[in-house]
């Protein structure tokens, strides 16, 4: 196989005077996740990462009328391949939905998981990035509007088990999406919201009158 792969080669470099930029990676089996076959560092222009996102930043929308209510800036930020699950990274991007952003850089602080520094780094550009670039006075007068998180890239390995076999390994990646809003945050982020005792006690009320007696006329 390697006398197969050196002919080639030859053959592409006398011929067609090409340059082969591929590199070959060793035939190695490892055990360990730290083992990398690559960087993720070399491919950060790759086309496959999340490229509509920051092209909400690019939107310039008309100008608005006397009487009309200031409209309220914002930002979007992303972080591409995060070496974490995707599924344990959605837990820490639901957390910080809806909060403030002082309370979330809080709140992110205090959390030990791997997932909430890179989370917290976001927070913290995304917030540079709104004062310098979009306008916005007060840096502490924003909230975090949407955090969710996207698949990355998905780096397929091997490790070494006994009797002299092997298994498949995949090394996920994970992109966080963050938006953050002017203003103060909402009283309920998340609908329906909770009812009050009024409420209840009127729904009650309704049940009650309308209820129908059986065997009646």
């Amino acid at each position: 196989m390697q006398n197969l792969r050196n002919c080639l080669s030859k053959l592409l470099r006398t011929e067609f005077n090409l340059k082969l930029q591929t590199k070959l990676l060793p035939a190695a089996i490892h055990s360990s996740p730290i083992n990398k076959l690559y960087s993720l560092e070399d491919n950060e222009t790759d086309k496959d990462g999340p490229r509509k996102w920051l092209k909400y930043n690019e939107i310039v929308l008309p100008p608005q009328k006397p009487g009309e209510p200031r409209r309220p800036a914002y930002v979007c930020h992303v972080k591409k391949n995060i070496k974490y699950s995707p599924k344990t990274m959605w837990y820490i991007a639901c957390l910080v939905r809806g909060m403030s952003i002082d309370e979330a850089i809080r709140q992110l602080s205090f959390l030990c998981k791997k997932g909430a520094v890179a989370a917290k780094e976001t927070l913290i550009e995304a917030q540079q990035l709104a004062v310098e670039k979009h306008n916005v006075e007060f840096k502490s007068n924003l909230w975090v509007s949407e955090s969710f998180v996207g698949k990355g890239v998905t780096v397929k390995g091997i490790r070494r088990h006994a009797r002299a076999r092997m298994g498949r390994v995949d090394y996920r990646h994970v992109h966080y999406f963050v938006k953050l809003e002017e203003g103060k945050p909402p009283k309920n982020y998340y609908l329906p919201e909770p009812q009050t005792k009024e409420t209840l006690l009127e729904e009650w009320l309704d049940q009650m009158r309308h209820r129908k007696i059986t065997n009646t006329l």
